[in-house]
Order: C-alpha cells, then sequence, then structure tokens
C-alpha cells in the first residue's frame, strides 16, 4: 500500500533536485513547472507554499544538460541533508548507466538525504536511484529504450518497461519525459488532493490523469481521411459516465459496427472499450470520495456502476483500496 506524505500547513515540504551531469533538459525543468510556489501558492499569500523547491548538483558547480546548454544550481549540495523529497532527473551519458556503480561524489551527495525521505526519479534517473540501493526488492521502471542496459547494469531488481511508473511509498520511479509529468501529478494527487493536481494539470494544458500501468507505448495508426475514429465516442462517454457505456451502445453512437469499433477503439487507446470505460469510472469515483461527503451508494451510481457491490469490487481491484478506506485517506479534508 502507498504511504500518503502531506505537506505540514504550517511550512513548505523540501523539495531537492538533483542535477547530474548530461542531465534530460525537459526533465530538469518539470519538478518547478509542476511543485513551484508560482503554480500551487496558497489564495492566502501568509501561508507558505506547499512546496518549496532547489537544485542542486554534487559539487555547487555547473552541469551540462542533455540540450548542449548549463545550468546552475539555485541551493548548494548541503540543502540535500534538508530533503523531504528528492527527485532525480534522467541523464543520458553518465557513468552510472555505463558502469552501475556511483562516482564518488554522487554517492557522497546522495548520502546526506534523510533516511525518512522520499525518492522520485524521472526515465533513467533510476539508475542513480538502483546504484545508490534504493530500488532492492521494490519493482521499477524506466525509459523503455534503456530497459535491456538497466537489466544488464541490475539483474536483480524487478523492472517493468511496460509502464509508466510505479508507486512504492517512498520510491517512485518513472518512465521518459511525459511520463515523468504523470508522475508528478499522481505526487501531486496523493499529497494535496485530486482538485489541485486537476487544476495544475490544466494550466499545464496536459491530461489530469493516466494512470501507471498504462503501456509506455501504444502503437496508434493515424485514421486516413475521412474515416471516422473514436475520440467523439469517447468525450461523449466522459459526460455521461453513469449512462449505458456497454459496447454495443458505444458502438452505435460512433455509428460504427461492433466490430469496427472494437478495432477502432483498441488502435486508438491501447484498450477494449470495456477497459476504458472501467477506468475512467474508477477515476471519477476517486475524485468524488476525495472531493464530496456523498455516500457510498450515490458515489457508485455517479460513477456509473450498476451496483454498490460492484462498485467495491471494481474500485478495489482498480486501486486497491476499498472506497471507504480511499476515502479516509485522501479526501480533501484529510
Amino acid at each position: 500500500m502507498t504511504s500518503t506524505v502531506r505537506p505540514a500547513r504550517d511550512r513548505s515540504h523540501r523539495v531537492v533536485v538533483l542535477a547530474l551531469h548530461s542531465a534530460v533538459a525537459f526533465e530538469l525543468g518539470l519538478p518547478h513547472r509542476f511543485l513551484a510556489a508560482s503554480t500551487l501558492r496558497p489564495d492566502d499569500p501568509r501561508e507558505p507554499a506547499p512546496y518549496d523547491v532547489a537544485v542542486c548538483t554534487v559539487d555547487d558547480g555547473p552541469v551540462m544538460t542533455s540540450a548542449g546548454y548549463q545550468v546552475l544550481p539555485s541551493h548548494p549540495r548541503s540543502v540535500l541533508a534538508e530533503a523531504e523529497t528528492v527527485v532525480v532527473v534522467g541523464v543520458v551519458d553518465h557513468p552510472v548507466m555505463r558502469t552501475g556503480e556511483l562516482d564518488p561524489l554522487t554517492r557522497d551527495a546522495l548520502a546526506l538525504v534523510p533516511r525518512s525521505a522520499r525518492w522520485v526519479s524521472i526515465c533513467t534517473g533510476a539508475f542513480v536511484l538502483a546504484a545508490h540501493g534504493l530500488l532492492d526488492g521494490v519493482p521499477a521502471t524506466t525509459h523503455w529504450m534503456h530497459a535491456d542496459t538497466f537489466r544488464r547494469r541490475f539483474p536483480d531488481i524487478e523492472l517493468d518497461a511496460d509502464v509508466l511508473f510505479i508507486d512504492n511509498g517512498d520510491v517512485l520511479t518513472s518512465a521518459g519525459n511525459a511520463a515523468g509529468i504523470d508522475l508528478l501529478l499522481h505526487v501531486l494527487r496523493r499529497d494535496l488532493g485530486a482538485d489541485v493536481a486537476a487544476r495544475v494539470a490544466r494550466g499545464a494544458v496536459v491530461a489530469p490523469w493516466r494512470d501507471g500501468g498504462q503501456s509506455q507505448f501504444i502503437d496508434r495508426p493515424v485514421p486516413e481521411p475521412g474515416e471516422g475514429g473514436t475520440a467523439a465516442t469517447r468525450d461523449w462517454a466522459m459526460a455521461h459516465l453513469d449512462a449505458d457505456l456497454s459496447l454495443a451502445a458505444l458502438a452505435r453512437h460512433a455509428g460504427m459496427s461492433v466490430r469496427t469499433f472494437t478495432r477502432r477503439f483498441r488502435e486508438e487507446t491501447g484498450e477494449t472499450a470495456g477497459e476504458w470505460v472501467t477506468r475512467r469510472r474508477v477515476e471519477h469515483a476517486r475524485h468524488l470520495l476525495e472531493t464530496t461527503s456523498w455516500p457510498v451508494d450515490r458515489v457508485a451510481a455517479e460513477s456509473g456502476f450498476g451496483t454498490p457491490a460492484a462498485f467495491r469490487t471494481q474500485f478495489r481491484a482498480g486501486v486497491g483500496l476499498a472506497p471507504s478506506a480511499y476515502r479516509r485517506s485522501y479526501a480533501a479534508s484529510a
């Protein structure tokens, strides 16, 4: 079961981003974009922002990024001793990827981090977490292009390169680039609730939720000109989750035969229509459990589950918790 880290109301939760040599430039900016005060500042400016984001390097000097320009740290590496969450972004040409071992400077820097800290890696940052011993005995992921290299360097670590991210509670890993966004939104959802995560996602013009178990790579052919797709029907279904969303009903809305709709839907989403509908209904139920005090039976009905019993079964299968237990852990008022 994942633990919940909720930033204290009277102070900011210290997030330290470790920038290593050849850090992926895009990923280096993600923690600030999604966690910084400018994104999450409370309505009352007298309150501290939920997070205080710092960037450091292992030697307090600049680092060359994957984009060919250098970045300067905002804080000395000693800030790692104050870290409550450490974010290690991906690297493209770092010794740890070639040897599976940390250089002395990096090893010494990571040793400063308190034992209670939460660790987050994006893309090949998982190599650093693995070399530091943080992935022993837990599942992990990284970018699928580097999966074979990862397995050669760390053969005893359970790697799943088919998912977007994995949450082990205090150690979280993600695949490349956009999956880092998914993971940071997941962290926001864990820490601050669904409404905050959705608001930040809207501001960044990204999807508010992609489940960690979703495949990293899906071959989705682009429809031929004039060839109908299923996007309009998916939009309609999202607005009518409590309606009949059987395969026949969806196909009818799309103006296709069931056979054609089934094929097109899988090509475009990588899922069956039934899997997609269940996932969206569970997501909607999560939101309602977090943001309302409605009885579980009403949440079940509003989310489109036929009976409370079916809702409890599907919700537990998708989330790992019973609805009532999920509400106690994640409700906005908690």
